[in-house]
């Protein structure tokens, strides 16, 4: 009896050549989906990690310990405000440091706000107008692309004072505290560079579509618009924070819920009811 086993079919070779191929493909299949996952993981992994860098920065940035008290600026005010006298110049300062610790909140929660310090020029006087206002506010840049030249005019004809309270409203939807920043770029410039400061208003709200900005570019944005070099340095080390800090915390006690809220000859402007040009007038008027 023979033991040799006898040669396949051709058909019997086909099959097996289909099976061995369709293992072959299963297998690649396998290997390919591991890779796709492995490659699928790593992204995973490089989201994650800049997920928690970014947090972590915001962390530090948001937990960052700015001092109870601290230096004022030029033109600055005992309820934190930067007086500008006319398109070039800013007031002297009539308070040398401030301390957060010493304000205290309302025992009960005020209906309206009643900003503190509001002064009613005398006739003959240029007008004061006071206007709280955010460095990350849109409507603080719409305000500003509105009636920022008309302001200057005013300060340049020597009708108005303007007394600009800069706060930090809005540092809870940053991830660098660019309120605060850009508030402190603005006391630096009052400070370094008065003859600037209307030009860095101008400048600072005049780039809000392009969104915040680094201390490096705030300062860059000084000096082109005329501030000195030496802005760099009280920008870069945070001069003035105390100083925000102080200015905010004061019109949140008085009620100022949002920027900007604008108040003339201490009564309160009504934005989006009243003109504004127009109740100035009245009021310059008034006190000829």
């Amino acid at each position: 009896m023979s033991t040799n086993n006898p040669r396949p079919t051709k058909a019997q070779r086909n099959a097996s050549a289909r099976e061995k191929a369709a293992q072959l493909r299963a297998s690649q299949e396998a290997a390919q989906k591991r890779k796709s996952l492995f490659v699928k993981l790593g992204v995973l992994v490089a989201v994650v990690v800049v997920i928690a860098l970014v947090v972590t920065l915001v962390v530090r940035n948001n937990n960052a310990k700015i001092e109870d008290s601290g230096a004022t600026p030029q033109g600055a005010t005992a309820a934190g405000g930067i007086v500008v006298t006319s398109a070039d110049s800013v007031a002297e300062k009539t308070i040398d440091k401030v301390d957060v610790t010493t304000l205290t909140a309302p025992k009960e929660q005020l209906q309206s706000p009643e900003p503190r310090d509001l002064t009613v020029a005398k006739k003959g006087e240029p007008i004061n107008v006071t206007m709280y206002v955010d460095a990350n506010c849109v409507h603080c840049a719409d305000f500003e692309a509105t009636y920022g030249d008309q302001i200057e005019k005013w300060l340049a004809d020597g009708d108005i004072n303007v007394e600009y309270r800069n706060v930090g409203y809005l540092d809870g939807g940053s991830p660098t505290n660019f309120s605060s920043r850009g508030a402190n770029a603005l006391a630096c410039v009052a400070d370094e560079s008065p003859t600037a400061y209307m030009k860095f208003v101008k400048a600072l709200w005049g780039h809000y579509p392009e969104g915040e900005m680094k201390n490096a570019e705030l300062a860059q944005m000084a000096v082109d618009n005329g501030a000195s070099e030496s802005v760099s340095d009280c920008i870069d080390g945070d001069k003035f924070r105390p100083f925000v800090q102080y200015t905010t915390t004061a019109g949140q006690y008085d009620g100022v819920k949002g920027t900007p809220s604008i108040f003339i000859q201490g009564k309160e402007f009504i934005l989006g009811t009243e003109d504004f040009p127009t109740k100035v007038e009245e009021a310059i008027k008034a006190n000829k």
